[in-house]
């Protein structure tokens, strides 16, 4: 059984940003592997993208940016958490392109204190040039919206407008792409079958993932939860899968490969378990990788339940998703001191 590429719908009539930096490393975990059972465990290196930290929201933009730069913009518009990567990621993007970026971030998360507050992603959305809007809710988050659009059409601005996480149609093409990159590497290493384990979040990386997947075969995808409920998180994938589909002209696939768990969700959004930490501290003392509290944490505790559990054939190849969110760590600063030295 190989990659069927002849499936795969053409990208090139999307217009992209031209961030650069793939493809990422593809790299073996042996020592983690062996922890967990899996001995041909991978690790999918998203997070050392060299532009802005790296991590996963880059290749949503390149799509995205490259959407907004076709159209005449100068200012994106985005949304996210106080400590999103996603914004963080916009921000240097825009400071390579040249566009005004305005961050309007809402404290979705019940955490404060100097470190959530003033650390991790804030200071490196200021370091790269964004102007930062923090709201308390909803309704702030809609108010200042509208008064940033009246802004730039009063100044004589055009405004591209990126949702939650670039998560829509044109920013699953992202992991899309993503997805047919790395079956490239590894039918280059020689395998021919493989099972992707990665996060289900605000729902694009997740639904690029699950469509190149159905369309090239070989390939299965186990998403863990680390936003939504299991209930929601279907739902959405679903709903972008479809959206993604028609973008491309294509007939939405049976997502028969495809399988989710909300296990490690634990309390929600950006509110770590001890098995979050316990995850950060396997991955770091085996193979010197940085994980992060809010979203490859909770996967990869996954990884070592499912692994428990026996979900994994031991001869199959895994390939672990690495994301990013490295500055985010810095927000949970007293949270991750004190669990590191457990």
């Amino acid at each position: 059984m190989t990659f069927d590429f002849d499936r795969f719908p053409a990208l090139e009539v999307f217009p992209r940003a031209g961030l650069g930096g793939w493809p990422t490393p593809l790299v073996p975990a042996p020592r983690l592997g062996e922890a967990l059972g899996l001995p041909n465990l991978l690790l999918k290196r998203d997070d050392v993208h060299p532009l802005g930290v790296g991590g996963n929201k880059l290749r949503k933009l390149d799509f995205h940016l490259g959407a907004a730069l076709a159209s005449g913009a100068d200012t994106v518009i985005t949304f996210g958490a106080l400590q999103t990567n996603h914004g963080r990621q916009t921000a240097a993007a825009c400071a390579r392109l040249g566009l005004r970026c305005e961050l309007v971030l809402t404290a979705k998360v019940p955490r404060s204190g100097e470190a959530y507050e003033r650390s991790g992603n804030i200071p490196l959305d200021l370091l790269f040039g964004a102007r930062v809007h923090v709201c308390a809710d909803e309704e702030e988050t809609g108010r200042t919206y509208d008064q940033l659009v009246a802004e730039a059409a009063a100044e004589g601005r055009k405004v591209a407008t990126i949702p939650v996480g670039g998560s829509d149609a044109l920013g699953a093409l992202g992991y899309l792409d993503a997805t047919r990159e790395l079956a490239h590497q590894l039918s280059a290493s020689g395998i021919s079958q493989a099972r992707i384990v990665a996060p289900h979040a605000s729902g694009g990386t997740a639904a690029g993932i699950a469509l190149g997947t159905a369309l090239l075969g070989s390939l299965g995808a186990d998403f863990a939860c680390v936003s939504h409920p299991i209930g929601e998180a279907t739902d959405n994938l679903t709903h972008l899968v479809t959206s993604t589909a028609q973008l491309l002209g294509i007939d939405t696939p049976v997502l028969d490969q495809v399988w989710m768990s909300d296990s490690t969700l634990g309390e929600g959004y950006g509110i770590p378990a001890p098995e979050t930490w316990g995850a950060l501290r396997l991955f770091g003392r085996t193979e010197g990788v940085v994980l992060d509290p809010v979203y490859t944490g909770k996967v990869a505790a996954a990884l070592v339940e499912w692994s428990a559990a026996g979900r994994f054939d031991p001869d199959e190849t895994v390939v672990f998703v690495h994301t990013g969110g490295l500055p985010g760590l810095y927000g949970y600063a007293p949270e991750f001191a004190d669990a590191m030295e457990e």
